[in-house]
């Protein structure tokens, strides 16, 4: 009974969701305020149909239910799968959903094609809600496109404004070539197991291992880990996101805070299969780590506000990848979590920016700059760095337990170090605590995050074990570190050598990408007919 009640709750919500997205365009944008009433109402049910369904789970344990079945010998199956990561992405949907549905009806008033946009919106949402509960690797797979299918008319809600109808041919270019690595890693796992549902090759999975299924195993991993490159992100396939700031502020949280997440869900859930190939891991883990550092650089580069969160996006989401090629699924959960949550805050608030940035300039300056500043720079280091062994080891986190925080603990230490600094640049006793107290308190949150979502993961349909670290990613570890540490110094420094020509010059090829998007470009424009792309 208990378990029947959970699958309703799982099911409803994005199938009414789909119901409102069959609504004519011509009839929603005559309704507009009643149709965003109706979304809005739907997101909020859906929010509290995961709650109840995250109470259930504890009772009734994870829930495996088959609902349409076709007829022999097609391998066609609609059901719900639900375990805990499952509960947890089902509730984050749910809440940026509700949040920017709730914005739009006022950001979007008075707007001709408001109807539109939320028609779509509730094709986008309940998509990604059908791709979270999938029973199988073929309802993912189609949920998949029918995700990107909806993102791609929502960047398409200005026609008139070129550059985004450009950008949104760019996402669809990308879009299709994740869609056929993940359809040819749906084949060849039916190939290899026989099946496309998650219990039946998850059961599999977990009795083989790199070698049970040879090339074979590398293969379908390498297909995963390349679908999920293209939805989060990931460099090469990274210019696309940037390009889409044209589209409408509650597109670009639902992007930021949502769907982008979709790589990394995909790494997760998938994890028992990828993590059969070390070569996966190892691409997982270099290319995220290239994408971070590449990412941040860049970010820091940008004039534009929304340019600036896309690329920090980028970054954010390189770093979740490298999270999951070192075998830290906990945190690279923890991290889309608070991604989310945040990412979705700074793009419905980035009106509000300038002028948040405008009070900040009125502020007094430190009391320290310059070389005094750097001075005190590596007495914040060892303080941060205290801090943050201290969190891990109050949460009983060991690195010889999760060689991921190889990683992960000295880039904490980096970020936390800037609180610290900050606080020292003061000059004023009362504001040096405040950064202590604020860099403890961080590391007391992951770390107690990490903890919680181990729990989570414990409970849920991941890779119960993980390879050790190869020499690869040992390399790849000092690499990042190495790279986060650089990319503090430089900002640290740069006004010290900000006049110096060569600065001047590697801010012009960071503030440009580097000018990676031009085979994209190129791209995008002979297979659209475009000679060159409209600025």
């Amino acid at each position: 009974m208990l378990a029947t009640a959970l699958v309703i709750l799982a099911a409803a919500p994005p199938l009414a969701l789909l119901m409102v997205a069959a609504v004519p365009t011509a009839v929603a944008n005559r309704r507009p305020f009643r149709i965003g009433t109706v979304v809005t109402g739907l997101t909020a049910a859906s929010l509290v149909a995961a709650g109840a369904a995250a109470g259930l789970l504890v009772a009734t344990g994870p829930v495996d239910q088959p609902l349409l079945e076709a007829p022999a010998p097609l391998p066609v199956n609609l059901g719900i799968y639900f375990d805990a990561l499952t509960a947890v992405m089902f509730l984050l949907i749910s809440a940026v959903g509700l949040v920017i549905a709730r914005f739009a009806i006022s950001s979007l008033a008075g707007e001709a094609g408001q109807g539109r946009f939320f028609k779509w919106l509730a094709f986008t949402v309940g998509s990604v809600l059908i791709m979270v509960v999938s029973r199988n690797l073929l309802m993912f797979t189609a949920a998949w496109m029918l995700t990107s299918l909806g993102l791609h008319q929502l960047l398409l809600q200005y026609p008139d404004r070129p550059w985004a109808i450009w950008a949104a041919r760019k996402k669809f270019l990308v879009s299709r070539l994740g869609d056929a690595f993940l359809v040819a890693a749906l084949a060849l796992t039916f190939w290899c197991f026989g099946s496309s549902d998650y219990a039946t090759v998850f059961a599999q999975a977990n009795d083989l291992d790199a070698q049970g299924l040879g090339w074979w195993g590398t293969a379908i991993g390498l297909c995963f880990v390349v679908g999920a490159m293209t939805k989060s992100a990931q460099v090469p396939f990274h210019s696309w996101l940037p390009d889409t700031m044209e589209a409408p502020t509650p597109v670009s949280a639902l992007m930021h805070a949502g769907i982008i997440n979709a790589g990394g869900f995909l790494v997760i859930r998938l994890s028992p299969l990828i993590s059969l190939s070390h070569l996966s891991l190892d691409l997982l883990a270099a290319i995220g780590a290239i994408t971070a550092l590449f990412g941040g650089i860049v970010m820091l580069t940008q004039t534009s506000i929304k340019r600036a969160l896309a690329f920090s996006t980028i970054a954010q989401m390189g770093f979740m990848m490298l999270q999951c090629g070192l075998g830290a699924y906990s945190a690279a959960l923890l991290h889309i979590v608070a991604h989310s949550a945040y990412k979705a805050h700074a793009f419905l608030a980035s009106g509000s920016v300038l002028d948040a940035a405008a009070r900040v300039k009125t502020d007094a300056r430190p009391a320290l700059s310059g070389a005094a500043a750097l001075a005190l720079l590596p007495v914040a280091v060892a303080v941060a760095g205290g801090i943050c062994l201290t969190a891990f080891a109050a949460a009983g986190i060991s690195p010889t337990k999760k060689p991921g925080l190889i990683v992960l603990g000295p880039v904490l230490g980096i970020a936390l170090t800037t609180l610290v600094w900050q606080g020292f640049m003061s000059g004023k006793l009362r504001i040096v605590a405040m950064g202590v107290a604020a860099a403890a308190g961080v590391a007391a949150a992951y770390a107690a995050g990490v903890v919680g979502f181990d729990r989570v993961l414990a409970a849920s349909s991941v890779a119960r074990t993980v390879p050790p670290p190869s020499a690869v990613d040992m390399v790849v570890a000092g690499i990042v570190v190495a790279g986060f540490a650089g990319v503090f110094a430089l900002q640290a420094a740069a006004p010290l050598f900000a006049r110096l020509s060569v600065v001047r010059a590697f801010h012009v090829h960071a503030a440009n990408g580097f000018y990676l998007d031009i085979p994209a470009r190129q791209l995008t424009a002979r297979f659209w007919g475009l000679s060159t792309p409209v600025p």
